[in-house]
């Protein structure tokens, strides 16, 4: 059988596959969906499909909801045409258990898939329609942090900003100029209000995308092309809301295994694609079985029921806690002081880094010695079990099949929040974070990374990254085996606030750092013999 929405009626074959079906009629909810939109997002990829498609299907499976997702891209067309159009919109999303078990099931939420390009009059038109609607409640996002930046490390708007921003409303090319203009069909078409929600793994992502979408607007009114009208409709969050939110599921790569399984569940066309963009996609989405999804409850227009489908719905303080302990503290610094060390030492897969005697220590340094003394409980939550199952239960699940590389995936775009924030928390107290050990250790692990050579001097790629090729530059200046040519490169890196949002040498940790990082570059086995020097107390 094939994902189509023809191919559903043969429930005998999919019922054989062990593959859940919707339980609606799925072509009537696309049709009642595209006639009356109430939730659109953009930034479509896996853990959009699997997660915010999944919290969509359990609201309409339960009757709570009759329409399901709008879907719109800016950047990566292939995910358009090669995924989304060929399946009918249907995804089959399969959870992976720490167990070796999985459970399949077809999403029919997803509604509609649009490119949101200015350069398509069609796909233009429809997406201003929808915005158009006055029942269009929520526009979500997953576009990754990079996705709102505005400026580049030299603080100056990056080169498609000052064109989006002087060429006005009438053919944008980046997510927030597109967002911006369709904000502007929206106020033209009556000013009904409407909720944007960040959900990227960002620290105060609703004020992140306020700032990026609030900055275009001003741009613009400076410029003449919107009127002062326009700026304070966008200006007040009872118009248009930004609630902050924390999310919070891991979702690799689609895995080779999972692909072959479902073929010989008998389900075509389930190859695994590599895009243009450098996406690895497919029709199918694997992901674990846990997901945390917190929200500001701030929507001027109405939402759907989004807690009857596990979301919490809580307010701003509640939502800053749960994402500080998360981000900053319980998860993604783990994931960021282990990845490099992972390429570093050769570990393709993720999971088996948490076997690792060295890295082990430092993932409970990292989250129970300095991170977790920093949280502040949210209450709705436990952080020290969110940490048990992070560390216990989910990173080593081997059957996620997280590739080492996926996680170094944009890491200066949010080393600032996973490790400066718990610096910062120290100086504030103490006035200085020189007294933390594992937070350098894994910021030397990071810079060393950017040589794309292993403990060995085997080459490895860089993930990809806004700030791969500057930061590579910098760090090759000082060749491997020469840690005495160190002068002012780490000093540049640590030291730019426009990375980490202040000086870690002010902190007191610029400088451990740069210790380590010499000693690691000594020769091959030095990243090694570093991680045993500086974790043996834990051994």
């Amino acid at each position: 059988m094939k994902l189509s929405i023809k191919e559903l009626n043969k429930k005998t074959a999919w019922d054989k596959a062990g593959i859940t079906l919707p339980v609606y009629d799925v072509a009537a909810l696309h049709k009642q969906t595209q006639e009356n939109p109430r939730w659109v997002h953009f930034g479509i990829g896996n853990i959009f499909r699997i997660f915010l498609g999944g919290i969509a299907e359990q609201l309409i499976a339960q009757g709570l909801t009759d329409t399901g997702i709008i879907c719109a891209e800016t950047f990566d067309y292939d995910i358009v045409d090669r995924i989304y159009a060929p399946c009918d919109n249907l995804a089959l999303a399969v959870t992976l258990y720490e167990d070796g078990s999985m459970e399949k099931q077809v999403l029919g939420s997803l509604a509609e898939c649009i490119r949101s390009d200015s350069t398509e009059p069609s796909c233009w038109a429809r997406l201003k329609a929808i915005f158009q609607h006055p029942g269009l409640q929520m526009v979500s996002f997953t576009i990754t942090e990079k996705g709102y930046a505005l400026r580049g490390t030299d603080g100056d708007y990056l080169p498609f900003v000052k064109k989006d921003m002087e060429n006005g409303p009438a053919a944008p090319t980046g997510a927030m100029a597109v967002v911006a203009a369709m904000l502007l069909e929206r106020f033209r078409s009556g000013a009904a209000p409407l909720t944007l929600v960040s959900m990227d793994n960002c620290s105060h992502n609703g004020s992140l995308l306020r700032t990026s979408v609030l900055t275009m607007v001003s741009e613009w009114h400076k410029r003449g092309f919107v009127g002062a009208d326009f700026l304070s409709y966008v200006q007040d969050e009872e118009k248009i809301a930004f609630p902050w939110t924390m999310i919070d599921k891991i979702t690799p790569r689609p895995a080779d295994f999972v692909a072959e399984r479902l073929k010989a569940d008998g389900v075509e066309g389930m190859d695994i694609l590599v895009t243009s963009k450098s996406t690895y996609i497919a029709p199918f989405v694997n992901a674990e079985a846990p997901g945390y999804l917190v929200v500001e409850d701030h929507f001027p227009n109405g939402r759907p029921p989004l807690e009857k489908a596990g979301v919490y719905m809580t307010d701003r303080k509640i939502v800053d806690k749960s994402e500080r302990m998360k981000v900053t503290a319980c998860l993604n610094p783990i994931h960021t002081a282990l990845a490099p060390y992972g390429m570093l030492l050769g570990y393709e897969y993720f999971a088996d880094l948490m076997s690792d005697p060295e890295l082990k220590i430092l993932a409970h340094r990292i989250g129970y010695g300095e991170g977790l003394p920093r949280v502040d409980d949210p209450g709705i939550f436990s952080p020290e079990k969110f940490l048990d199952e992070v560390i216990q239960k989910r990173m080593p699940n081997k059957y996620l099949g997280d590739s080492t590389a996926r996680i170094c995936t944009d890491s200066s775009q949010g080393v600032s929040v996973r490790f400066g924030e718990t610096i910062r928390s120290y100086v504030r107290e103490f006035g200085t974070a020189e007294m933390l050990e594992a937070i350098p250790l894994a910021l030397a692990g990071w810079l060393r990374y950017f040589y794309a050579t292993d403990d060995e001097g085997h080459p490895f790629p860089l993930s990809p990254d806004p700030l791969a090729e500057e930061l590579h530059a910098i760090v090759t200046e000082v060749p491997i085996g020469s840690p005495h040519l160190v002068t002012d490169q780490v000093r540049r890196v640590l030291s730019n606030a426009e990375i980490f949002g202040s000086d870690l040498y002010a902190a007191g940790v610029g400088q451990k750092a740069e210790a380590i990082f010499r000693e690691e570059i000594a020769g091959p086995g030095a990243v090694r013999a570093t991680l045993k020097k500086y974790l043996k107390k834990g051994m």
